[in-house]
């Protein structure tokens, strides 16, 4: 009777959207061997969920970074939130939003100009070093030009360890700036470990919510490119300044045009 069986078949079978998988990076029309992926897509979901692991945990080099930044032109502060280390971090988001007590001594130490500073920038790791190691300074370096053309008063730049979005109100407020802008590290996805946010806020102070925030994410080369994003990024703060808002009521009207 065996005999008389059909053989199996280890081939791949084709899922019949193959030709769709080049107008996205998502994972679709991956096929099928049997009833199960093929190996090697399932190989390359391990890699990718491997990565964005990674992601989370490679070490921020902030002093290489505000080197980078620096020769851009631009005066640079480091700081530490009151995470200590990379697993407090992770476990007490809420000590990512404040400054460590001489971070903030720091700050307030500062002697400001007597013109109130219309944007402060601050850079942290976030969930993925990578993503702020790789595209925050040439992020800066399109877009810090675009600033000084709209004559925007920058303060110092702040690079900040173990950095979550809401530290930009504490640093803003500290450093008296109209706006913070904060550039850091989205958390992973599969396929994107690199993938850059930023953030801003107008008059930032401790109590704003995500819903007074407007993001810019995904910046990277496989996403929003770089200057793409810096374009993005400069509407959106000249629409904040001139409106006196962010959050839920500042759109960017070029897209609904």
């Amino acid at each position: 009777m065996s005999e008389n069986l059909p053989e199996k078949s280890n081939s791949v079978t084709n899922d019949p959207w193959s030709e769709l998988r080049s107008a996205t990076s998502a994972r679709i029309a991956l096929g099928r061997a049997g009833g199960s992926l093929p190996t090697h897509e399932w190989l390359d979901f391990k890699s990718a969920h491997a990565a964005a692991r990674d992601a989370v945990h490679v070490e921020f080099d902030a002093e290489r970074l505000a080197g980078e930044i620096a020769a851009l032109g631009v005066q640079t502060f480091i700081v530490d939130s009151a995470a200590g280390d990379r697993a407090e971090f992770l476990q007490r988001p809420d000590r990512g939003r404040r400054l460590a007590p001489a971070s903030q001594q720091l700050l307030e130490g500062f002697v400001a100009p007597p013109e109130r500073f219309d944007l402060a920038i601050v850079v942290s790791d976030g969930l993925s070093a990578l993503a702020v190691q790789t595209q925050a300074a040439p992020l800066l370096a399109s877009l810090l030009p675009l600033l000084r053309a709209d004559r925007c008063r920058v303060a110092p730049i702040v690079v900040a360890r173990f950095g979550r979005v809401a530290l930009e109100d504490q640093v803003g407020a500290l450093l008296g700036a109209q706006l913070a802008l904060m550039l850091l590290g989205e958390r992973p996805g599969l396929g994107s470990p690199d993938s850059l946010g930023a953030y801003l806020v107008y008059d930032p102070k401790l109590g704003n919510t995500d819903a007074q925030r407007n993001c810019v994410s995904n910046i990277r080369p496989e996403g929003l490119p770089i200057p793409a994003a810096a374009e993005t990024i400069r509407y959106l703060l000249n629409e904040s300044r001139q409106r006196q808002l962010s959050g839920v009521q500042l759109k960017d009207q070029r897209v609904l045009q």
